[in-house]
């Protein structure tokens, strides 16, 4: 009967810390939704906490309730080992609703930076900052309840003293075998804090475009164009070259190059190109250029420079452009389409000089009096030989020219 009495009031008073804090975590979360109609924050409060609290608070209750109704006849050591299990799971809990009030206050300042605005590079810049921040708040909570709950056990605390005495030895070794982690490490600490990378920022690394989608604390992800990601340790960003689109505005200037006929007509392209920025919102009424650049080879070398809020609107502007002017030349400027030309001269022919000289009489040996009078100076004195039927053949005198 004793037992009875003993174990009915711990199980009374069990559920009764279960079901109050079934109520308090109800009556909050009903005044934080309330509240969360009006005001932006309390979503994002009830968002972050609301799960950790209510574990948390059961903990505590429960913890409480064990503490006050354990039975008698429990032994010693059962006693102190539940109240050390209590223990390390509100520590555990505790540092989980620790690090998401951090989370929260976090949120809570980036919701002021917008991204989805034109100039954004300063609010890309502290998103970048805070998430950065945000996992070493995580990391910090980790090492403190990891710390605190080795703390809770007798051994730990008597070899915390030899560990200290041997952390110097221990961190030489540590950084010599975790060099490259530690470097990475760093460098995503300054690529946070330098500037020189942002979450949303268009780069180009490895000859690939793309957006810096996380950064992290070992290595920055990049989202590709074609929706590919590249993982690339921190230290890429920190020891080697890389073009970053973004860094100062997300303005650019592109260009679109043609390689045209010497007919064509700039002052008509360029009047065809003022109507087509005037149709599309792609162009940011910045810069509209088209100059001649070249003029060698056959071809004229003609560029269009042209403008736009950011990288992806410039990429369409300059596609948009380049297919508009094509559809020009083909339809109203087919003056300015590329040509080949090709001089055709008869195999085995007089070019045209000689041509000429013939027509005039200017030759050596024939064509005038002249050029047969030096002819026949070379050929008088040539024998000519006849033939006569069944005697064979016999030298015919020439007529003797005058002798020189």
């Amino acid at each position: 009967m004793a037992d009875l009495h003993g174990w009915l009031p711990f199980a009374v008073a069990c559920l009764i810390a279960l079901v109050s804090a079934v109520v308090v975590t109800a009556v909050i979360g009903a005044i934080v939704r309330a509240l969360a109609k009006h005001r932006e924050w309390a979503r994002m409060l009830a968002s972050h906490l609301r799960i950790p609290f209510r574990l948390l608070l059961l903990d505590i209750l429960a913890w409480i309730a064990v503490a006050a109704t354990m039975p008698r006849e429990v032994p010693q050591p059962t006693v102190e080992t539940v109240h050390h299990v209590f223990l390390i799971v509100t520590i555990a809990l505790g540092a989980w609703f620790a690090a998401a009030l951090v989370i929260f206050f976090e949120d809570l300042g980036l919701a002021r930076y917008r991204l989805d605005v034109p100039d954004n590079r300063y609010a890309r810049r502290v998103r970048t900052q805070v998430m950065i921040i945000r996992r070493l708040t995580i990391v910090a909570a980790v090492v403190v309840a990891l710390g605190a709950i080795l703390l809770t056990f007798p051994g730990a605390r008597a070899a915390g003293a030899s560990i200290l005495a041997s952390a110097g030895l221990i961190g030489v070794v540590a950084g010599i075998a975790a060099q490259s982690s530690l470097g990475n490490l760093f460098a995503g600490m300054q690529l946070a804090f330098s500037g020189a990378i942002r979450i949303d920022d268009v780069v180009v690394v490895n000859n690939q475009w793309g957006r810096i989608e996380e950064i992290t604390l070992t290595y920055v992800v990049v989202h590709l164009w074609d929706d590919r990601r590249m993982v690339l340790p921190s230290t890429s960003f920190t020891t080697q070259p890389f073009e970053n689109w973004t860094r100062r505005n997300s303005e650019l200037l592109g260009a679109v190059e043609f390689d045209l006929d010497w007919r064509v007509s700039p002052a008509g392209m360029r009047k065809e190109l003022d109507r087509i920025l005037r149709k599309t919102d792609l162009w940011d009424h910045r810069t509209s250029v088209l100059q001649v650049t070249d003029a060698v080879g056959g071809y004229v070398h003609v560029r269009v420079l042209v403008t736009a809020k950011d990288a992806p609107t410039l990429f369409d502007l300059r596609c948009y452009v380049r297919e508009n002017l094509v559809a020009w030349i083909q339809r109203d400027g087919t003056a300015g389409l590329p040509r080949q030309r090709v001089e055709l001269v008869e195999a085995g022919g007089m070019d045209a000089s000689q041509r000429s000289r013939a027509v005039s009489g200017d030759t050596l040996f024939s064509g005038s009096s002249d050029g047969d009078k030096r002819a026949s100076q070379f050929t008088d004195s040539i024998p000519m030989v006849a033939k006569d039927a069944g005697l064979g053949e016999r030298p015919q005198p020439q007529p003797r020219g005058r002798s020189r």
